[in-house]
């Protein structure tokens, strides 16, 4: 396949969140750089949250689901 359908295989994101959500509902993270810059987050329902990774609360939502993968 081409790189273009590879990129687009995945959902990426395109517009980032300002709302921050509760990071106990927050299970997983990607990091994205194309088209933007950004944290995709999923939550405990699946839902695809995209933020900017210098938010405070993103760095902190990183730590605690890198936590929670090192304990398991």
């Amino acid at each position: 396949g081409s790189i273009a359908s590879q990129t687009m295989r995945k959902s990426s994101c395109v517009s980032l969140s300002t709302q921050q959500p509760n990071i106990r509902n927050l299970v997983s993270y990607e990091k994205q750089q194309v088209p933007v810059d950004a944290i995709r987050f999923t939550t405990t329902k699946g839902i695809k949250i995209c933020a900017s990774p210098d938010q405070k609360w993103v760095q902190a939502a990183i730590k605690k689901i890198d936590q929670k993968r090192t304990t398991k």
